[in-house]
């Protein structure tokens, strides 16, 4: 009987599906696929540009195996041609970075400097912390306040920006970072509606339906009505206990307009340690039904999304509970949007429909 082809070996690692549909080809295949050569590894990495997370779990296990009993016989110039290739998942290209730096740091570290400018977030990481490092070195004010504010532009990460502006700070530099990260600071809010026993995070009230900021709605025997709604913190955040009070079992929605100068897709960033919906020109794009676990991130949820040319309705639902610790009084969020690199879009306040 024919043996197999390399392909054909990798294939039921793509295939794999949820809820272990194709579990039982993917372990029959793996042993086999982890003792293919060295030389096979920068087609194990293409397979990841067509696995799901699943299959790209399986694939990188794989990867791990062949790269540990073959150190000194990785095909290094394929791998760095793969990382270097920006068509490929993004994922795939720091996979690959991966194995060289734990083989080869020596070749890793003249790659390190050359994504600045990379659309993959965590390789352009790698560049920024480099340069932060560098920085930190640097006598002369004046250089170390220019190469600073370089850095700034480069950077997308949360805390490396954090890291960076503290460094401006520290030499009486003044960055307006709510800019800078693109945080949405001007709303308008309604509520508050009922969340007893967290009944109200599914039920379909009717700024959900009817979002006009000229809309009036009745609850609870008043008549409510859209307000405007602004933060001034540096990351973004919007407490909403300032609009209704410190009160509990209950939710508000918010709602702002972005205009997009072009149909692109972006990332929907939210930080909230309440559970919120969020809505794109009336499409659900996201729920997520948990409250309190940890504190509010900046990028603490990342959402797929497509913005269509002109104004875009963004509209997020965020409820609050029952519970009274002191740990739990938070009923807030930010919001900001990126490309999938991490660098900011903009509302383009220019763009009248």
């Amino acid at each position: 009987m024919k043996e197999p082809s390399v392909a054909q070996l990798i294939q039921p690692l793509i295939d794999i599906k949820k809820f272990g549909t194709g579990n039982n080809a993917a372990i029959e295949t793996w042993g086999k696929v982890a003792s293919l050569p060295a030389s096979d590894v920068p087609r194990l990495l293409s397979a990841m540009n067509q696995a799901n997370d699943l299959g790209d779990n399986w694939i990188r296990a794989a990867l791990s195996k062949i790269s540990e009993k073959n150190q000194t016989s990785l095909p290094i110039q394929q791998i760095i041609k793969f990382i270097k290739d920006k068509k490929n998942k993004d994922d795939a290209r720091k996979a690959a970075y991966d194995i060289i730096q734990t083989h080869n740091p020596k070749v890793t570290a003249k790659l390190a400097p050359s994504f600045l400018d990379d659309p993959a977030p965590d390789l352009r990481r790698i560049s920024v912390a480099l340069m932060i490092d560098q920085i930190k070195d640097i006598k002369s004010e004046a250089k170390k306040e220019k190469l600073l504010h370089f850095a700034l532009n480069k950077a997308r990460e949360v805390e490396q920006i954090k890291e960076i502006n503290e460094g401006l700070k520290a030499i009486g530099q003044s960055v307006n970072v709510t800019n800078l990260m693109g945080f949405l600071v001007n709303w308008h809010t309604v509520g508050p509606f009922d969340n007893t026993e967290r009944t109200g995070f599914d039920k379909r009230f009717r700024p959900e339906e009817q979002t006009g900021l000229d809309q009036k709605y009745k609850n609870a025997g008043k008549i409510i009505t859209w307000s405007p709604f602004s933060t001034t913190e540096e990351f973004g955040m919007l407490n909403i206990n300032k609009q209704y009070g410190e009160i509990k079992e209950v939710c508000a929605y918010a709602q702002a307009t972005f205009k997009s100068k072009k149909s692109q897709p972006a990332h929907f960033r939210i930080g909230s340690k309440n559970a919120w919906k969020f809505w794109l020109n009336g499409k659900l794009l996201f729920a997520r039904d948990e409250y309190h676990r940890g504190k509010t991130r900046v990028d603490q949820f990342v959402i797929d999304g497509n913005f269509k040319k002109g104004e875009n309705l963004i509209l997020l639902k965020i409820c609050q509970n029952e519970q009274t610790q002191s740990w739990t009084k938070q009923w807030e969020f930010n919001f900001r949007v990126t490309d999938r690199s991490g660098t900011v879009i903009h509302s383009n306040e220019n763009i009248s429909n």
